[in-house]
């Protein structure tokens, strides 16, 4: 039985859950989010709360999976989702402007990239920044992408890492003697 499938969601006020010819539509405060529903999933709505059906078994992964695409947009909508990433380094750092990201770490170049449609960037300091959106995918998504261009090595710790990322670290070659 899917614990998760199960859950009974809540819809707070101003947030409008509607479903028709099987794509989710989810209206809040932030924004509107879109999902197609999964295979064999029926949703019924009572007053404030969303329940998940299944059609049988073989759906038993589904049913926990939209409840919980569900329940991000939800939250989505009404508070949003932020992944902050730190770079570490002597001369690395962010600069933020407009929908531009620029990336100074290591490299014989700036490394360029655009902010996806959606998401905000804000730059904390010249080392810290802010990934901001309403689709948690997307948010995660493009935070991995900055994090790809440097990722942080287990000797000194440099690159960039997420804000709450633990880097193991690694003697050298001191340790073998």
């Amino acid at each position: 039985m899917s614990r998760i499938g199960n859950r009974i969601i809540t819809v707070p006020a101003g947030v409008t859950v509607t479903e028709e010819n099987g794509i989710v539509k989810v209206t809040g405060p932030k924004g509107t989010l879109e999902q197609k529903m999964l295979n064999k999933i029926t949703m019924k709505q009572d007053a404030g709360t969303i329940t998940l059906e299944r059609a049988n078994e073989s759906a038993k992964a589904n049913h926990g999976t939209m409840n919980a695409l569900i329940t991000n947009m939800i939250k989505g909508v009404t508070e949003g989702y932020s992944k902050g990433l730190e770079i570490i380094g002597v001369g690395y750092n962010f600069k933020v402007s407009g929908s531009n990201l620029t990336i100074k770490a290591g490299k014989s170049h700036l490394v360029e990239m655009k902010v996806p449609q959606g998401l905000t960037v804000e730059a904390v300091s010249n080392t810290e920044i802010i990934v901001k959106g309403i689709d948690k995918a997307q948010v995660g998504k493009f935070a991995a992408e900055i994090r790809e261009v440097r990722k942080p090595e287990p000797y000194k710790g440099k690159g960039i890492r997420y804000k709450d990322e633990h880097i193991i670290r690694k003697e050298g070659k001191k340790a073998a003697k």
